[in-house]
């Protein structure tokens, strides 16, 4: 707990072709559909649900994804948004959090529950991203850049970052093999 980089970052190029189908079938965004496979999986891993925090671990009921949002202002905040197992629920929350966090330029926070922080910085292609360790914020974070299109299939690297109190890496490769498994997942409609 006292680690002074207690975080771990690992990093993992996933297969996101059916991602691609499934957006181009329903109109669904990318990014709306990483945060929710991203949520599902970690719903799957008990340590996502708990937290190091000043010298304690706190337990969750639930879990929220954080995601980036440009503003109106041509800044950036942010929103929670809750997770939920129905994916046409948690896109509902999806658009009406971004859209309102974007035109209020207002960071929303849902302190009741386990943040996940995700960050899409699709302008560019990466291999990978680290996130700084602050002390502040120990919250498991996922970030990638865009896509690559493949000839036969579609790749994407994401960096996962944890803080190594919360979850070991057995956890961690659980999670990211059950997140691939999620990606892939063909009732994902």
């Amino acid at each position: 707990m006292k680690s002074p980089m207690p975080m771990v970052t690992l990093m993992k190029k996933f297969d996101v072709s059916h991602l691609l189908k499934v957006r181009k079938q329903t109109g669904l965004k990318f990014n709306m559909l990483m945060c929710w496979c991203i949520g599902k999986a970690a719903s799957q891993v008990k340590e996502f649900y708990m937290l190091p925090e000043n010298g304690k671990l706190f337990c969750y009921d639930r879990l929220a994804i954080n995601v980036i949002v440009e503003n109106c202002n041509g800044g950036i905040s942010w929103c929670d948004i809750p997770f939920s197992e129905n994916l046409q629920q948690f896109n509902h929350d999806y658009l009406e959090m971004t859209v309102k966090t974007a035109k209020e330029c207002k960071n929303i926070s849902l302190d009741d529950y386990m943040v996940i922080g995700t960050s899409a910085v699709v302008l560019t292609e990466l291999d990978c991203i680290v996130n700084q360790y602050n002390g502040i914020f120990n919250n498991p974070f996922l970030a990638w850049g865009k896509y690559r299109k493949g000839l036969f299939k579609t790749t994407l690297p994401v960096s996962f970052q944890f803080h190594h109190v919360q979850m070991d890496g057995a956890q961690a490769a659980c999670f990211l093999d059950e997140l691939q498994k999620t990606i892939k997942n063909d009732t994902l409609r």
